[in-house]
């Protein structure tokens, strides 16, 4: 069947001359505007110096920060001095910063968070020693809480998950806040080896530390052997919904459970790539057959919207393990849709529906 001559006349007067960024819906326009030059064209997504998201790189002096017109800080954390056995994500931040292929739009939640949000790069936490953990925990404490008494929420991208004890201690030193915990592993182990600093345990020592409110807490996808582990969990009062559940309850129900949990108060998101399965993110160092689909995290990250977020992280990129780029790839889509959140924030964008 033919197309009707008057719509396609009616296409070829509105289309046939106008370039990529001319859009005629509002809703649409809004973003391409920022994109594109009056001219046509836009930056070319292999041009230029990688930052997270594209977003603007702002050095920020590690003793004298000023930070003070930004909403949300971006910072990579290189370190993986916590983890047990597979070490290489002290190299997830550069990985993600070289994915050039996310965003600017949001076309679930209808928004452009770099564009909507005063964001930006400002690089990675300086480490005064690459071989000593508890020195590094203390310089990421150090970073984050000089980002968080600005004003400003941190949005950090790891490195092995030992990294958020730190993030937490700064963001919950004031009061302690809830999580929303994506993961195959709960991560609220003893110490192993003389030391309680590693990724296997950094829930426990934030409850411990009075910055996590485990009865605001939910870890979701949780599976594999290390169950006999997670004991704290159970015992501290957190929710976890393990990786054979979410079929049988659906993504729309684990959304309400979460929010339901977490409430309107101050809230953390963490998401561990080894949440999903290895068929999807094969770079990390502890992956775990059984795991999430990309499809379903980001089903469920965006039935997220209006959480009280004040904070984030994806961690435990390992590239080297990861030869298609396609575990860098779903982090920082994860890092995206974490920053489209923060845009409908109260405590960060306030971006209502």
């Amino acid at each position: 069947m033919a197309i009707d001559p008057s719509k396609l006349e009616e296409l070829r007067s509105k289309y046939g001359e106008s370039h990529g960024g001319e859009m005629f819906d509002p809703r649409f326009r809004k973003v391409a505007d920022r994109i594109f030059t009056k001219g046509g064209t836009r930056l070319a997504p292999y041009s230029g110096v990688p930052t997270f998201l594209s977003a603007p790189y702002r050095p920020v002096d590690a003793e004298a920060q000023d930070l003070s017109d930004l909403q949300v800080a971006i910072v990579g954390v290189p370190m993986d001095l916590g983890v047990t056995n597979r070490n290489g994500s002290r190299f997830g931040p550069r990985a993600l910063r070289t994915i050039e292929r996310i965003g600017p739009y949001n076309h679930v939640l209808d928004c452009a968070p770099v564009h909507d949000l005063r964001v930006a790069d400002i690089g990675d936490v300086p480490f005064r020693s690459r071989y000593r953990l508890e020195m590094s925990h203390e310089d990421i404490e150090k970073r984050i809480s000089q980002i968080v008494a600005a004003g400003v929420a941190p949005l950090s991208v790891g490195g092995d998950h030992s990294i958020t004890h730190p993030i937490l201690k700064a963001v919950g030193r004031d009061r302690p806040v809830g999580m929303i915990h994506i993961d195959a592993h709960c991560d609220t182990g003893g110490a192993f080896d003389g030391t309680k600093f590693h990724h296997g345990g950094p829930f426990r020592n934030a409850v411990l530390d009075g910055a996590l409110d485990p009865a605001r807490t939910i870890q979701i996808g949780i599976r594999g052997s290390s169950e006999y582990l997670w004991e704290f969990s159970y015992e501290s009062g957190m929710t976890v919904i393990h990786a054979e559940e979410i079929s049988g309850m659906g993504i729309p129900a684990i959304i309400e459970k979460a929010k339901r949990i977490v409430g309107d108060g101050p809230t953390y998101l963490s998401f561990d790539i080894d949440s999903l399965d290895p068929a999807f993110a094969p770079g990390t160092g502890t992956p775990e057959v059984g795991g999430l689909t990309t499809r379903e995290v980001l089903e469920l990250l965006r039935g997220l919207k209006g959480v009280n977020l004040v904070g984030g992280d994806v961690v435990e990129v390992a590239p080297q393990y990861d030869a298609t780029t396609n575990t860098a790839h779903a982090g920082a889509q994860v890092l995206f849709e974490i920053l489209s959140l923060m845009v409908f924030s109260p405590s960060i964008g306030g971006k209502g529906d």
